[in-house]
């Protein structure tokens, strides 16, 4: 395999074997819009369904399915409306839009860059040296800058804190390091927010507002009460939800990896908050990952930390034992399906990336071509979504413990003379008894306190003015009373995926080029999640042959498992394969003379190009055998003996 990634190349044969492409391209495209092919398509379904049985099925979740289109005053509730916001800034003079983040990172990484090989270039050494040598195309960039120590030191300072900084922060930054259009060295304007929400109106009168939805879990939070009731009123359980989202993305780039229409898996998880404990969590506490906790990026640094998920929540790096079963079961799932797990780290959110619902949060982070880049979030959200939907719609989104031995205790509450407070307050009185009644211990105390000594007293009840209580109309009373059920608004654990990165993290983890020849390139999927599991490739025509291909395909189709007919005999067989490789199939069974003749047919392995002969239904079983996950190739080469090795 080659070691040096081209991803020219790389994109090259995405497009031209239809992976995926712009959409609407014979129209000239929309940024951050993609179609998605045969193989494309397929591989992300397939991604889904392991997906879906490594949580959903595995851990018996409750999956259910919501509306795209959300009323505006949820996603108000929710705080979507007020914080769901990017920072953008534009160039002066051409108004290009840029999110100003990205674009302060993409300078500084540049100039980081362009220093080491200027550097390299006067040493003559390294790579800088060898593009100075060749001049031309890959040379070192005119004008390139040596920096300072200590400029490259904070260079790399601001880097590793990026995601922390507010506007201000980032616009002062843009300011004190001339960070400008890289394409037309023009001045930026001061970064603003921007609401990444697609807005629309929901019927024909325009009066409903709504939006596309930027993420799958309000459905489900909104759905708790019928999703408890569901499991019986057990806790803790968890939803979870495959769906497209939307977010009207400030500069969408880097192909898949930040679009405007993606799809998401999300897991809401629901816990008493007194008990995040997980019974399965011995299962995962051993396994050790690469965490870069919160307190090393604020130190300006970006290394990571190797430790068993048990040594970072016994140390409380990571906050509960639930958030690191999740932790260790992401993990477990990007490593199935082909993620190279020396190139996955697990980054906590600095505090003022922090999002407006969470108390502590982790993304898996994979590294490509474009860096490290955020694929799966796993967020503790607390209790804030329940509460905020709850006060919003004045609906119960509890759950419900019986407690062994009862809790008694005494507590003040209202008694209201309904003869005299209807009357007084008229529309307004249902309100107010809810907001007497709502207030904390505290103030109903101060409350009876005045009406006692004063028979009267003016309270803010969230009305535009202040309401005024006599002791005619309200007494507060000291009452015992004997709890059995404990009632509480559970936490919320949410890993989110999304889809799109994790395909196309993949795709560049599983591509490689032979070391004989750059120009035959091969997607190394894994048998479960390959789009296509077996190529079958008849060398001759004939009725003959035509049963045999019909009996291998038809076998291998009814099994589930994926085959794919090349039977364009004026290529040669080396060219089939590689154009097959190309797609990332796995297994190739040739038909031959001696499948007329003995029955016998002959399967390659796509990266070893290793081959063995057996009769049809063994290697057909083979086949089956491997991609259910029931054998590998490895246990297949202890009993079959291999032919010479195509190239």
């Amino acid at each position: 395999m080659t070691k040096e990634f081209d991803r020219a190349v790389f994109e090259s044969t995405l497009t031209k074997r239809f992976f995926y492409v712009p959409s609407f391209s014979i129209y000239g495209g929309v940024a951050g819009l993609y179609d998605y092919g045969p193989i494309g398509s397929v591989l992300q379904q397939n991604l889904i369904n392991i997906w879906r049985k490594h949580f959903v099925i595995e851990e018996d979740m409750l999956e259910m399915d919501g509306a795209i289109i959300t009323p505006s005053e949820v996603l108000k509730t929710s705080g979507h409306v007020e914080k769901f916001t990017d920072y953008m800034c534009r160039d002066v003079k051409t108004n290009e839009v840029f999110r100003a983040d990205h674009l302060v990172e993409g300078i500084l990484e540049m100039r980081i860059e362009e220093s080491k090989l200027a550097k390299q270039a006067a040493s003559g050494e390294g790579a800088g040296a060898e593009k100075a040598k060749k001049g031309g195309k890959g040379k070192v960039p005119k004008g390139a800058v040596v920096l300072s120590e200590e400029v490259e030191k904070k260079y790399e300072e601001i880097l590793a804190q990026i995601d922390n900084f507010n506007g201000d922060q980032l616009g002062e930054i843009i300011k004190e390091y001339e960070i400008r259009n890289p394409a037309t060295n023009n001045e930026v304007t001061e970064p603003v927010a921007f609401n990444l929400m697609f807005d629309s109106s929901i019927g024909p009168t325009g009066n409903l507002k709504g939006y596309l939805r930027p993420e799958t879990a309000q459905a489900q939070f909104v759905n708790f009460q019928r999703l408890y009731e569901f499991n019986n009123k057990k806790m803790p359980f968890a939803s979870a939800m495959v769906g497209k989202s939307f977010r009207n993305e400030i500069s969408p780039r880097a192909g898949l990896l930040r679009v405007r229409e993606f799809t998401m898996a999300e897991i809401e998880h629901y816990v008493d908050p007194l008990k995040k404990d997980h019974p399965k969590y011995e299962e995962v506490k051993e396994i050790h990952l690469n965490f870069l906790p919160a307190e090393v990026q604020e130190s300006g640094s970006s290394t990571t930390v190797s430790m068993s998920i048990g040594e970072a929540v016994e140390k409380k790096i990571v906050n509960n034992q639930t958030l690191g079963y999740f932790l260790g079961r992401i993990y477990l799932f990007l490593a199935k399906i082909g993620i190279d797990e020396t190139r996955l780290r697990f980054r906590q959110h600095m505090s003022n990336e922090m999002a407006h619902y969470a108390t502590d949060c982790w993304d898996a982070e994979i590294k490509s071509s474009y860096g490290w880049v955020e694929c799966v979030g796993c967020a503790d959200r607390s209790a804030y979504d329940l509460t905020a939907h709850s006060r919003r719609t004045g609906v119960n989104l509890c759950a419900q413990e019986e407690l062994e031995i009862p809790i008694v205790y005494d507590a003040l509450v209202c008694v209201f003379n309904k003869r005299l407070f209807g009357p007084k307050f008229k529309q307004n009185a249902k309100k107010i008894q809810e907001a007497l009644e709502a207030l904390p211990q505290e103030q109903l105390a101060e409350i009876k306190k005045e009406l006692d000594s004063a028979g009267k007293c003016s309270a803010s009840l969230g009305l535009p003015e202040p309401v005024e209580i006599t002791s005619d109309l309200l007494t507060i009373e000291m009452q015992n009373f004997k709890k059995s059920v404990r009632e509480y608004t559970p936490n919320v654990i949410e890993p989110s995926f999304g889809i799109g990165r994790i395909l196309y993290s993949l795709l560049e983890h599983s591509y490689y080029t032979r070391p004989d020849d750059a120009s035959r390139t091969v997607f190394a999927f894994n048998p479960q999640i390959s789009p296509i599991k077996c190529l079958v490739l008849p060398l001759l025509t004939g009725p003959a042959f035509s049963a045999s291909l019909n009996h291998i395909t038809k076998t291998l189709r009814s099994a589930g498992v994926a085959a794919r007919i090349d039977d364009a005999s004026s290529a040669s067989i080396g060219r089939r394969y590689a154009r097959n490789d190309e797609l990332g199939i796995p297994f190739a069974i040739t038909i031959d003379q001696l499948t007329v003749s003995e029955n016998l047919v002959t399967l390659r392995e796509r990266d070893s190009c290793q081959q063995i002969r057996a009769n049809v239904d063994t290697i057909i079983n083979i086949v089956i055998d491997i991609v259910n996950g029931k054998s590998s190739w490895e246990d297949v080469l202890k009993s079959h003996p291999t032919l010479s090795s195509d190239s």
